[in-house]
Order: C-alpha cells, then structure tokens, then sequence
C-alpha cells in the first residue's frame, strides 16, 4: 500500500505546490491566523473529513478513520508567519507588508493537507485512524501547542510525529536526534532606570547607556564563566534600545533577549545570575531595574524507540539519500509539549534550495519545493511503521 501511496503523492505535486504557494503570498502572524485556519476548514470540508475548528485557538484538528482496526496517531503541521519583510523577487513573494512565512510553515501546511487528501482514498485499507493537527502560533510563545493539548487535541492519539522543512540540510536528507533535539527558549526584557541629563554633564547623570552596556557584557559571562562547561547555554541579547539625541544622556534602556538551555537546572542557574548582575551593577550606579524573564518552550525531548524507528524506516523512501542522527540544535520548538504527552519523534525534512544560502527567520529565506512530497512521505512512512511496530 506504501508504494501506492508515495505514487498519488507523488501526483499531487502541482497541487502541493500551489497550496504552499497560495500560503506564502498570504502569512498570517502567530495568534491571528483566521483567514489561514478557514483555509484549512475548507480543504477539509471540500474532502469530506471531520474536522474541528478553533482548536485551544485557531488549531484546526481532523480525524480519519481507517477501515481497519490500529492505533491512532497525530501528524503535526504549524502555519503561522513572522513578522519579517519578504525581499524575496519570486511570483509566490508575500503580499501582506511586514509579514512571511520565513520558516516554511506554508510547506508543512500544504504537506499536511495533500496527505489527508491522499489517504482519504486508502481510508479502506488504513489501520488506525490519523489525526491531521494544524497548529496555530508556533513562532511565539506561550504557542499554540499547549491549549491545543488542553483542548484535547491529542487526547485519543498513542503518539505524535512532525516535522520541519530544514532550509539548511540538503533535499533527500532526514535528521533526528535519539534524546534532546531542540532547546527550551525564554525571553527576557529588562529596563534599566537612571538618570538623563545634558552630555556635557555627565557627572550629574546615571547614564542608563554605559550601565546597560556593562550589564551586556557581564550577561555574556553567564555561560563563560558561571555555568558549568559540559553543560549547553545560550544568552543572547537581541535588542538594546536607548537614547534621543547626540547630546543627551539617556535616563533609561531597554534589553530584550533570549535564553537557551537543555537542563532546567542550566535555566534557573541563568535567572538566579542574571538577577544578580542586575542588582549588583544598578547598585553600583545608583540606579533601578525591572526584569520580566519569560518561561517560553521547554526542550524539546523526542522519544528513543520512535526516532529509531524513523531513521531507519524513512530509508524506505527513494528520494532519500540519508538519514542522519545529529546533534541538538538551539532552536526552539513548541512540539516539545506534544513529547511530554506522548511518544513520538520530531524530525528535519532537508529542503535546502541551490542558491538560496539564507537561514530560517531571514527576509529572503525559502524552500526547495522538492521537499514537500518528501516530508509527506515520511510522515505517513512513521504513521505506518508505528502501526506495524506496535502490532
């Protein structure tokens, strides 16, 4: 039946194409994925699969059952965008100002939805029923993953595979790691509060510019010099926002960023130092400050037997060239919460694109469209061979 399967994928192409296509002119920022969530309704509703609509949000859940007796199983696929500018010069370029999918998104979409049309023609001779999960707001925590689980989307599933179209790996390669495969990812936002005044008087100021700056510096040392070396951290300062005019002390500064880490012991060790550097050099400089340290996605942990199994069965695809256990990237993934739920794995799908050397989250990122019938594949490859394993 695999075979067959991977064919009518194989058919659908154009349409695959067309979905993605349709998705990237018009991206929707997470928490605001009305028109996108409608989209998918339709799909459903046009292939005659039951489906729910605003799942823990704007989720969107359908369930086939197969004819035959199986265990039931999610297949995963987020559409939101990010607010970035398209600089892209293709047809398909973002037409909404601000905003694209930079992350492929709309290809995990229109993978999903060419499968479930797929399989609603092997419904007969499918074990097992799928649920087609179409999630909301991955790109900005607390997600979409989380009031998808308490609304029960998973509930009735034995396990949860996804996966994500990976720009930087090359087409016909699947990654996974056996444990830890992506980071946990918090922001941190800290105003620091001193004293503005003239530039040629410094003296009668607290200039929140060089105290930030200090605090920059010494956040650095978190990692360097504060956590132990065979642990994995990141501190990154993304933003530093400070000042009016050349010849203005500013009174105040804003530093946003994000932490990375594997171990949550690794992530409260980070918040207890970072409270420290900050009431130690406001101190110093007579100055205040207020942090709002944001728990985001916890790491993402696949599950041993399950990334096991895609490894090895994904080899059965013939546009596979490689499957590759890898190291854990510092990527976040809200998918981490559907791990803690239940068993199953998260997976790369390489989609790198010739010429396009541009990363995720960049304004001219894009996808090899060769990827798509691919990561379709492999998901129904896991669906089944989960089937088969659990026998």
């Amino acid at each position: 039946m695999l075979d067959n399967i991977f064919q009518a994928i194989d058919q659908h192409y154009d349409e695959m194409v067309e979905i993605r296509r349709y998705l990237h002119q018009y991206p929707e920022l997470s928490f605001h994925e009305t028109k996108t969530a409608a989209y998918i309704d339709d799909f459903y509703k046009e292939l005659g699969i039951p489906y729910k609509t605003k799942v823990g949000g704007n989720g969107v859940v359908a369930k086939l059952e197969g004819g035959k007796p199986g265990k039931t199983i999610a297949l995963r696929a987020d559409f939101d965008g990010l607010p970035i500018q398209d600089e892209k010069d293709v047809p398909y370029k973002s037409k909404v100002d601000g905003v694209m999918h930079a992350c492929g998104h709309d290809g995990h979409t229109a993978t999903l939805l060419t499968l479930a049309k797929v399989m609603k023609g092997y419904k007969d001779k499918l074990p097992g029923t799928i649920i087609f999960l179409h999630q909301h707001a991955e790109e900005y925590a607390p997600g979409g993953a989380k009031p998808m689980i308490e609304a029960g989307a998973i509930e009735e599933a034995d396990a949860v595979f996804g996966t994500h179209l990976w720009a930087t790996t090359p087409v016909g390669t699947i990654e996974t790691a056996k444990a830890e495969f992506m980071a946990g990812a918090d922001r941190f936002e800290i105003k620091i509060q001193g004293k503005g005044g003239h530039g040629a008087y410094p003296h009668e100021t607290n200039d929140a510019i060089v105290i930030g700056s200090q605090l920059v510096t010494q956040l650095q040392q978190i990692v360097s010099r504060r956590l132990d070396p065979l642990e994995t951290a990141v501190v990154t300062v993304g933003r530093f926002e400070a000042g009016q005019a050349f010849n203005i002390i500013a009174d105040s500064a804003n530093i946003v960023g994000t932490v990375r880490y594997f171990n949550t012991e690794v992530q409260d060790k980070i918040i207890e130092e970072m409270e420290k550097i900050l009431q130690g050099i406001t101190s110093a400089n007579d100055a205040s400050y207020t942090l709002n340290y944001v728990k985001g996605y916890p790491p993402l942990i696949n599950h041993k037997d399950e990334a096991e199994m895609v490894l090895e069965v994904c080899k059965n695809i013939k546009e596979v060239n490689d499957t590759v256990e890898v190291k854990p990237v510092m990527g976040g993934e809200d998918f981490a919460y559907y791990m803690m739920e239940k068993p199953g794995t998260f997976f790369f799908t390489g989609a790198h694109k010739e010429g396009c050397d541009y990363p995720h989250h960049h304004p001219k990122f894009d996808i090899d469209e060769r990827a798509l019938p691919i990561a379709a594949k492999a998901l129904i490859q896991a669906y089944i061979a989960y089937q088969e394993k659990t026998k």
